[in-house]
């Protein structure tokens, strides 16, 4: 790969955010007399945000009557403890840093709302070194249509050809391929449970944040 520029996935990518997501999910459970769910439980759905989540603790989904309801309870609930336990993941941080120091352009490209994105961004202290953070709603449409990589393309000032994206998603995949981006799974995230990011078509496979660097020093 040859890039120019690297477009980042947040949740289970950058960040892990699984732990604040799953308490927003098990506060609704306590709420209704339920048991607390163990995080191994909740973690591999947590880059599926409400859905995922709402899906693992309560077996509904967005076809359900309820679910508009419970999604709007759960993003309160999150909202409200956006960052207690969220961190970077080990080895982020001084990757972000070697991207700053070469003068490589980066951004964040996520589906969580802006009014959750923009403050979760800040407290991580992105905020400020960020090219840009496009959020699920900055554009019409969210992952994994291309729309949302492309703004970040434009917003960056680098053409999507030479421009890696990388997520812990299918739909991170999808998204990048569809916007003529080369394409990097992070197999140290949540990663769903459908398929393994081995079989997702992305041009590399990484399993640890370190291995991302080394595999972004030697692309850009």
């Amino acid at each position: 790969m040859t890039a120019r520029a690297v477009l980042f996935d947040l949740d289970g990518t950058l960040a892990d955010t699984a732990p604040d997501l799953a308490a927003a999910a098990n506060k609704m459970r306590d709420a209704r007399g339920l048991e607390l769910l163990p995080l191994d439980v909740l973690r591999p759905l947590a880059s599926a945000g409400a859905r995922g989540l709402l899906g693992a603790a309560f077996g509904i989904g967005p076809g359900d009557p309820k679910f508009p309801s419970m999604r709007d309870e759960f993003l309160a609930n999150y909202e409200a403890d956006l960052c207690v336990e969220t961190v970077l993941f080990p080895g982020i941080a001084p990757m972000l840093d070697e991207l700053n120091a070469r003068n490589v352009r980066w951004g964040i490209v996520t589906n969580k709302v802006a009014r959750l994105t923009e403050p979760l961004v800040a407290l991580l202290g992105l905020a400020e070194v960020a090219g840009c953070v496009v959020s699920g709603d900055t554009t019409p449409h969210s992952k994994p249509h291309p729309a949302p990589l492309l703004h970040a393309a434009s917003e960056l000032g680098v053409s999507p050809g030479h421009i890696v994206y990388v997520g812990d998603d299918l739909r991170d995949i999808t998204a990048g391929k569809a916007a003529g981006m080369m394409t990097i799974a992070a197999a140290y995230g949540y990663c769903g449970t459908d398929s393994p990011p081995v079989t997702w078509d992305a041009d590399c496979v990484v399993e640890s944040p370190d291995r991302l660097a080394q595999v972004l020093r030697g692309s850009i």
